[in-house]
């Protein structure tokens, strides 16, 4: 299907691939927010979005934004777990070998690592992604907890915190955590003109110049998706293999059109 169009790899992959990334004019004040938190020492950001919005994505870009020579960073893709498997968690995404169990010698461990982190000039960055997730609140104090790993003038670590809008009614339970972020912000989905500019941006990465979607069949992918990227992925990736196994050489409005009302039953 790719060759059909032109294209050396599928352009609408529902995958975190960085190579992808459309830097709207939010997700460019997102990143220069994230970016601001680790380089100044902030002690705690949060980014929240709907579903399918691309917090994934960003949290990847930001992530291979961070030079390895500064930073150190510990990803956590899945939070649902007690607030020892936590640290636990932490301490291996940082690469510290560990021979303990209990919580006191784990945290001593963690706290000693980030003191060597400062001691070669690199920032400790933790990373939680999907954080709506975590139904434990004792999870998120021990989080918290972990911001009290600081000198008299900065914090060991930076701690960022991506999920989805019930986050924030999450975080407000917990003056003693948010008090402690420093940076909130929350993309939104596209715009009519940023959705356009999204769909041909990823074509064009894909290894095609030409128009393979009419710009009205575009505006009605937007309209379908009400702008969410991970929609708009959908239904261009399907419109590329209806289109190509009826061999139009534009994907128009009419074509769309009937890729939603088949999708409806």
């Amino acid at each position: 299907m790719e060759e059909y169009w032109g294209l050396k790899e599928p352009p609408f992959e529902n995958v975190p691939d960085p190579r992808f990334f459309y830097a709207a004019p939010q997700h460019e004040e997102a990143l220069t927010r994230l970016i601001y938190a680790a380089s100044r020492r902030k002690g705690a950001a949060m980014l929240t979005g709907d579903v399918g919005c691309g917090k994934t994505l960003l949290s990847r870009v930001f992530i291979q934004g961070l030079s390895s020579d500064r930073y150190e960073v510990a990803l956590i893709v899945n939070p649902v777990m007690n607030p020892l498997d936590l640290i636990r968690e932490v301490i291996y995404q940082f690469g510290i070998k560990n021979k303990y169990s209990s919580k006191t010698q784990l945290l001593r461990l963690l706290n000693t690592e980030l003191a060597k982190n400062l001691q070669r000039q690199k920032d400790s960055v933790i990373i939680v992604d999907e954080a709506q997730a975590i139904r434990d609140l004792n999870t998120f104090e021990e989080l918290r907890l972990l911001l009290n790993f600081q000198l008299n003038d900065r914090f060991l670590c930076t701690l960022i915190l991506f999920g989805q809008p019930e986050l924030l009614n999450v975080v407000r339970k917990i003056p003693q955590l948010e008090q402690r972020i420093a940076i909130k912000y929350h993309i939104r989905p596209f715009n009519l003109e940023e959705t356009l500019s999204y769909i041909n941006i990823r074509l064009r990465k894909a290894g095609t110049e030409r128009m393979l979607l009419s710009e009205k069949a575009m505006q009605i992918i937007h309209q379908y998706s009400q702008g969410v990227p991970r929609k708009i992925n959908n239904l261009c990736d399907l419109a590329l293999l209806v289109g190509f196994s009826s061999k139009v050489k534009v994907v128009d409005e009419s074509l769309i059109l009937k890729i939603i009302d088949d999708g409806r039953g």
